[in-house]
């Protein structure tokens, strides 16, 4: 019998390659959010509730602009990108987490991902250390990140619209996300976002602070 728990047992490479991986449509700019408000109501979307996320730190590097490395709360998320569906739909797969103050051989891990090598002289490191080596470094930007977030559903495709602001500039983004591809095409249609370009929280960030 299932259980709960059997989301933290390995799972075998044969049976990883017929997980069908979540998938997702990303749009970011100005005055999008009262007409998705619209398209809402009339494709019948439930609503989840609203959250204000905590702070976050991206960490921008020169090398990639395929991996999403971020700190919420004290915790490093790594994301890299392995691809897209035939949609164009984006997928990234989860890298690890990492707890601050981060050991340096766990720091130089961190940094193989973001394709940058820094010279690292301490045995530890605290959040306010790795963000000064990285404003400190020519390679890597870190940006300040703060997003009120409204999620709902169209069809059972998780969705949501959010204000979010980089480093104090705010975009309105939307996002719909899953891994039923033909769920996010058809919602994404019902939202009247699919004429607007695919763009990640990596992607906009970067423009946003001109990388």
């Amino acid at each position: 019998m299932s259980t709960h728990m059997d989301k933290n047992v390995a799972t075998s490479a044969s049976d990883a390659d017929k997980i069908v991986p979540r998938a997702e449509f990303r749009v970011f700019g100005h005055g999008i959010i009262d007409g998705v408000k619209d398209k809402m109501w009339e494709a019948k979307a439930t609503l989840f509730k609203a959250r204000k996320m905590p702070q976050e730190t991206y960490f921008l590097s020169v090398h990639t602009d395929a991996v999403n490395v971020k700190v919420r709360d004290g915790l490093l998320d790594i994301k890299t990108k392995t691809g897209e569906t035939p949609e164009g739909y984006e997928i990234f797969q989860p890298r690890g987490k990492f707890q601050f103050p981060v050991q340096r051989e766990e720091l130089e891990t961190i940094l193989d991902h973001l394709q940058v090598s820094l010279p690292l002289e301490q045995d530890s490191y605290t959040l306010e250390a790795f963000i000064a080596l990285a404003k400190a470094s020519s390679e890597l930007v870190p940006v300040s990140i703060e997003k009120m977030r409204y999620g709902f559903s169209v069809n059972g495709i998780i969705s949501e619209y959010a204000l979010v602001w980089f480093n104090g500039a705010l975009l309105e983004t939307v996002c719909c996300e899953s891994e039923n591809y033909e769920g996010i095409k058809t919602a994404v249609a019902a939202l009247g976002i699919e004429e607007l370009p695919n763009t990640n929280y990596l992607k906009a960030a970067r423009q946003v602070v001109g990388m």
